[in-house]
C-alpha cells in the first residue's frame, strides 16, 4: 500500500463527510514517483468547536508513523461541515516549490 492510501485510510478514524489527500511530490525537487508532500482536505463534525492546533494535533497524532518516516510535508486544510459550506467548499492552492534554493 502506498503512502497516501495510508493516510487516507488512517484519516477514516475522523469519521470524514469529505476527504481529499493530494500528492504534491512532483511539485517538488524529489526523484520521480516519490510520496513526500501531500496536501489534506479533510471535513468533520469531529473538529466542531476545535481550534485549528487542536485540528492539526489530531491529525499529527494517526500519522506518527509517517511524518517520522516518508512524509517531508503536510499541508492541512481542516474544516467543520459548516466551514466548508461557507468556503464554497474550496481550500486555498498550494504555493509553488521555491527548488530547494531559500530563494
Amino acid at each position: 500500500m502506498g503512502i497516501q492510501a495510508i493516510i487516507e485510510d488512517k484519516l477514516q478514524a475522523l469519521e470524514p463527510t469529505s476527504l481529499r489527500v493530494e500528492n504534491e511530490s512532483h511539485m517538488h525537487s524529489v526523484p520521480a514517483n516519490s510520496e513526500t508532500h501531500f496536501k489534506v482536505t479533510l471535513v468533520s463534525s469531529r473538529f466542531q468547536g476545535l481550534m485549528p492546533v487542536k485540528r492539526h494535533q489530531q491529525i499529527y497524532a494517526l500519522l506518527t508513523d509517517e511524518l517520522s518516516g516518508p512524509v517531508h510535508a503536510l499541508a492541512l486544510h481542516l474544516y467543520t461541515p459548516e466551514e466548508w459550506q461557507v468556503r464554497g467548499q474550496s481550500r486555498p492552492d498550494s504555493p509553488g516549490c521555491r527548488g530547494g534554493s531559500g530563494s
